[in-house]
């Protein structure tokens, strides 16, 4: 298995993330879609959607972390953790959130975009820093 921190900077807690099968990634933000983007043939009319920060809270006064409440539907996670761009990773939803509802889709990236998060049914409580995606694989 390859030294995932090799590849991953910014690591919230790295025994926790490295515990599994891969190395987790934790959320850092989720935004909403609130007006619609471009895509061209040529990319020379490229524009990126229109994007707001969803509201998130503490549960209670004391707490260290926020927590977002989202309803059904889709949304755009950013996480804690960057890439190196030393090599293309295989990022894949973590079964805890499939479990949950929610799913994003399995990704080769060298770097971190915002991934799309979809939302089903009754909707997700998600908290600051969880664990929401793996990456499980390394090509150099």
């Amino acid at each position: 298995m390859p030294d995932y921190s090799e590849y991953i900077t910014d690591i919230v807690h790295e025994p926790t993330q490295a515990e599994g099968r891969g190395f987790d990634l934790t959320v850092a933000e989720v935004h909403e879609v609130i007006a619609p983007g471009r895509i061209d043939f040529g990319g020379g009319e490229l524009e990126p959607a229109g994007t707001v920060a969803h509201e998130s809270a503490k549960r209670h006064p004391g707490d260290d972390y926020e927590w977002w409440t989202l309803s059904a539907g889709r949304y755009l996670l950013g996480f804690n953790e960057s890439l190196t761009g030393e090599a293309t990773v295989t990022l894949q939803p973590r079964t805890e959130l499939l479990e949950r509802g929610a799913s994003h889709p399995t990704l080769q990236v060298e770097s971190l975009p915002r991934v799309p998060l979809s939302v089903g049914g009754v909707g997700l409580k998600l908290k600051e820093n969880a664990r929401v995606s793996t990456v499980v694989d390394v090509g150099e």
